[in-house]
């Protein structure tokens, strides 16, 4: 049965965590959201069977941001602005969560996906949209930056150019034009998006939690200079030879190809 806890309802089937944001009207992000999301992924990390973690919005949009009243108060006073900075440093701090938990997160984006929200897909491994989903960076515009996270992950998803033209521009674009410049892995028509994702998440739910976990170091390791990634797949993969489920897939395989 599904856990609602304010604003967000997690719920477990098999190795999958479906997480869903519904705080009225638009997923804004304030203080007590950005609890709720911390104290789920606490449940989450406790649950070393779970191989994926699918997260979408039980609203029209997937996230709006920024809690626009909270900004609002926060901005009126020098001790508001400071602690605006300690806000956006929790949401640093959770999106971060997100992108090195040892499962395959799945941001499904049905509707808009602005600022904050967008940062929250970007720390997901994976991103789905519907193909009238909005998606962007407008902080630019109100004389801010995306600062949760945005100016460096963008880039290293689309590449330094398409991140330029969006942050810089404050552009939104649609999950077509999101899917041609990279920001999105699939696009999918509305009324199929939920299904869609549901049987993504499945998919990799069926998949070996170790081996995937295990996938996702490697690939991280790819991009830190600190690490020799070569060395870690040798590491991982002969840590994977002792797991017993690895074990029975690959003698299962290996039967079916005699």
């Amino acid at each position: 049965m599904p856990d609602s806890d304010n604003a967000i309802k997690l719920s477990f089937d098999a190795q999958v965590a479906s997480l869903v944001l519904e705080r009225p009207p638009v997923n804004a992000f304030n203080e007590a959201l950005i609890e709720n999301l911390n104290s789920s992924l606490d449940r989450i990390e406790t649950r070393p069977d779970l191989a994926v973690l699918h997260i979408k919005s039980g609203l029209r949009v997937f996230s709006a941001g920024a809690d626009l009243a909270l900004m609002r108060d926060c901005l009126a006073t020098p001790g508001g602005r400071d602690d605006m900075i300690e806000i956006v440093r929790e949401l640093q701090r959770v999106f971060s969560r997100i992108e090195n938990l040892n499962v395959v997160s799945i941001a499904e984006i049905g509707g808009a996906a602005l600022g904050g929200g967008l940062e929250l897909a970007l720390a997901c491994d994976l991103r789905v949209a519907s193909e009238q989903a909005k998606l962007g960076l407008p902080e630019a515009g109100l004389g801010l930056l995306p600062a949760a996270g945005g100016t460096q992950r963008l880039p290293k998803i689309c590449g330094e150019a398409v991140a330029r033209r969006l942050i810089l521009g404050g552009e939104v674009i649609d999950g077509n034009e999101a899917h041609r410049l990279g920001l999105v892995h699939w696009v999918v028509a509305p009324d199929k998006l939920a299904t869609w994702s549901g049987e993504l998440a499945a998919r990799l739910g069926s998949m070996p939690a170790e081996a995937l976990a295990a996938c996702k170091r490697c690939i991280a390791a790819a991009a830190d200079d600190l690490v020799d990634g070569y060395e870690l797949e040798l590491t991982e993969t002969r840590r994977l030879h002792d797991v017993a489920e690895t074990q029975r897939r690959v003698e299962s395989f290996l039967m079916k190809s005699a």
